[in-house]
């Protein structure tokens, strides 16, 4: 990436050691190569089955052994689910996964979906937010041009969710999107949050 000219700031490494399940915003291609070089080893990530469609990179993915989940009905995504945290807890692996569910089109915060806090209930891994800045200017959504582009990787600390409970599932998800929005530079928040 230096040589490319994208320099990458890494902060907050010392959170990059624990497991748990890795949270990151989504904007780029790049993301996904940044947070599996950064988790610890026996780190997976979770995608939808679609991403085998994906020249290379699926194929990559497939046989790395890391897990899918079949989003075309519920039924089936609450079914992978649960077979994904499965395997996490019963091989005490680490899991990375993209709350937003994809990429954002111009490097904003999406809203996030209910799978990381499904796995965390279930788990009772800690959350560990990683925030990534500068990514989807260095590498556009249907872009094949690598550009350059400071970049920026921190993690934050640890999200406890040994007390967690599924009635308040939202405010869990508020919680947390509230965290990123706080860390991220105003180009990549979103326009609208649920902070006051």
């Amino acid at each position: 990436m230096w040589i490319l000219g994208n320099p990458i700031k890494i902060e907050g490494a010392q959170y990059s050691k624990e497991r748990g399940i890795y949270i990151s915003n989504h904007s780029s291609i790049l993301d996904t190569f940044l947070t599996m070089w950064l988790v610890p080893t026996g780190t997976v990530s979770i995608a939808r089955k679609g991403i085998i469609w994906y020249p290379l990179f699926g194929q990559l993915y497939l046989l790395s052994n890391h897990l899918l989940i079949d989003v075309s009905n519920p039924t089936n995504a609450i079914q992978s689910m649960n077979e994904a945290v499965e395997a996490v807890v019963k091989n005490n692996l680490s899991l990375i996964i993209f709350p937003e569910g994809t990429r954002s089109e111009d490097g904003r915060l999406l809203p996030f979906k209910k799978g990381f806090v499904h796995l965390a209930l279930q788990s009772r891994l800690p959350i560990i937010p990683i925030v990534l800045t500068g990514t989807h200017l260095a590498w556009r959504k249907g872009s094949l041009r690598i550009r350059p582009a400071p970049l920026t990787v921190r993690f934050l600390p640890p999200i406890e969710t040994d007390e967690w409970v599924p009635d308040k599932i939202n405010e869990y998800i508020r919680s947390v999107q509230d965290i990123y929005v706080m860390n991220l530079p105003e180009s990549q928040r979103p326009l609208y949050s649920s902070i006051a």
